[in-house]
């Protein structure tokens, strides 16, 4: 092979540069016409075949366009595309909305995305697959592991969720609830029915990768045992990262057993610590989470944790069954949307 000098070195990073340009923006281009065809066949199939017609009608029209677009243009028109793109163009009726959306998530994403039933989680997955740059496969995991049913978002009504999600789509930073889970699965740490607060330290270093994938996109690790020496006393903090999406750094604090109302003093003391020691110009306040295996949900509502930028939140060392942790999450949220709307009545009483 022939060694190129400096220069040719330098024509040959550009031009690659190049290619890899217009590459990326043909495959941009090519996704987006690709996406606006599929909502376009979906809206005729809905609108002008379809219309008000029994299901069974539908099916057979469906079936029959299948084997004629088959047999016109190959593969890739089978009965479950073309439920697809029907399934698209009734979940987004705009065009407008569609152009949007194909600018930044493939054709991939927003069909596993129509997939979802509710239109506040599919706001949800939506919004955070452009914030957080999920591949296919991370949105498939993220839907399959209920993230919108574990994010602390989910707890608060659905206007405030409403708001949250088009503000952030207007360009403004996330609300960290949008990002902080409850609970965290944590069943990669392989730990056993009996362990220490050390042995659960100790297996998430071991794991802290993925411990870091599992509590967001934008965090990054700072420090193990943190320590902050305060009038001659040592304390630490059993995790110090870093979120940079949310651009604060987050002390988190692991626990065996359930929550208890003194671990509030002591987070905000590091918190404190921290933003008078550790915040640099430009970032916001620090945040902490206190990981329990338990929470009595009327004693952190009256401690008002969430003003002192602190979170808690159960971990599970091992999954349950998917309808078991489904059925729970969902109690729970109706609970705390329920004891949330009380609590606002209460306040707007005369």
């Amino acid at each position: 092979m022939t060694a190129l000098v400096p220069t040719q070195v330098d024509l040959l990073l550009e031009i690659k540069r190049l290619i890899d340009g217009a590459w990326q923006r043909a495959a941009i281009a090519v996704n987006a016409e690709l996406t606006l065809l599929y909502w376009q066949v979906g809206q005729r199939i809905r609108h002008n075949i379809l219309g008000n017609q029994r299901a069974e009608y539908g099916a057979a029209v469906v079936a029959g366009l299948s084997l004629q677009l088959t047999a016109a243009y190959g593969k890739g028109w089978g009965v479950r595309q073309l439920r697809n793109c029907l399934r698209f163009a009734e979940v987004f009726g705009s065009e407008s909305i569609v152009h949007t959306l194909c600018a930044e998530l493939s054709w991939s994403h927003l069909r596993l995305i129509a997939a979802v039933d509710d239109p506040l989680k599919r706001d949800f997955y939506v919004e955070l697959c452009r914030l957080e740059h999920w591949s296919v496969r991370q949105l498939q995991e993220r839907i399959g592991s209920l993230l919108f049913e574990r994010s602390a978002i989910s707890r608060q009504p659905e206007q405030t969720i409403a708001h949250d999600l088009a503000a952030l789509r207007q360009g403004e930073p996330p609300n960290p609830a949008l990002l902080l889970k409850d609970p965290y699965v944590l069943d990669f740490l392989g730990l056993n029915d009996r362990y220490l607060e050390r042995d659960l330290e100790d297996a998430i270093l071991r794991e802290i990768e993925q411990f870091l994938l599992e509590l967001g996109a934008g965090f990054t690790f700072v420090a193990r045992q943190k320590r902050l020496q305060i009038d001659n006393d040592d304390f630490y903090i059993d995790l110090l990262v870093y979120n940079r999406k949310l651009r604060r750094l987050v002390a988190i604090e692991l626990k065996i057993g359930e929550f208890r109302a003194e671990y509030k003093g002591q987070m905000e003391l590091y918190l404190r610590w921290l933003a008078r020691h550790e915040q640099e110009d430009g970032e916001n306040p620090p945040l902490g989470i206190i990981l329990c295996t338990g929470k009595k949900q009327e004693q952190i509502e009256l401690l008002e944790l969430d003003q002192s930028g602190i979170h808690v939140a159960e971990y599970l060392t091992v999954l349950p069954p998917r309808e078991q942790l489904q059925a729970k999450l969902n109690q729970s949220i109706a609970n705390a949307r329920k004891r949330l709307g009380a609590k606002l009545n209460t306040k707007g009483a005369p």
